[in-house]
């Protein structure tokens, strides 16, 4: 059996399955996974490994940027987390798991992983705190004391009570 194909307006057949869903970031995979390819027959060896970005949210609070990243199966171990300035690093490496039997399907990334963020304002880099559970590494940074916001009371003189003179 044949598959349904869909025919455009100038009578050329497109070449993908009808009800086939448009992804482009599985087009944008496909495309980096030929290049680093077509990298590796010109040059002649390994390609250098490109890192990936893992999914994090930022969040602000009065006295700190707190950060999450997802990094599902990780160890401590092997992971690092540097600050410089206003810029912080975490970077590592999830290594590919030996398996049995024949791999049908995989969509969990591996390799070296690199997540650079620069906070705005200035933070205090001796008082970042850095834990994992359960797959995500939540990662605390303090901000300066120079960069906290600070409530400044308004006081109200009235005119009744200044002396006259």
């Amino acid at each position: 059996m044949a598959t349904p194909v869909r025919r455009h307006r100038g009578g050329a057949v497109q070449d993908r399955p009808l009800g086939w869903a448009r992804n482009p970031l599985t087009e944008f995979d496909q495309l980096l996974s030929e290049m680093s390819g077509l990298m590796e027959s010109t040059v002649g060896g390994a390609a250098p490994a490109v890192a990936w970005t893992p999914l994090a949210d930022v969040t602000e609070s009065d006295d700190a940027f707190h950060v999450e990243i997802e990094l599902p199966g990780v160890k401590s171990k092997d992971i690092n987390v540097e600050a410089n300035g206003q810029e912080l690093v975490v970077a590592g490496e999830i290594k590919e798991k030996e398996r049995k039997g024949v791999l049908r399907r995989s969509a969990r990334r591996t390799g070296a992983f690199e997540y650079r963020l620069r906070l705005p304002g200035e933070v205090d880099t001796e008082k970042i705190n850095a834990q994992i559970s359960d797959g995500v590494l939540t990662i605390t940074v303090p901000k300066a004391e120079v960069t906290k916001p600070r409530h400044v009371e308004i006081s109200e003189t009235s005119e009744s009570t200044q002396s006259s003179g």
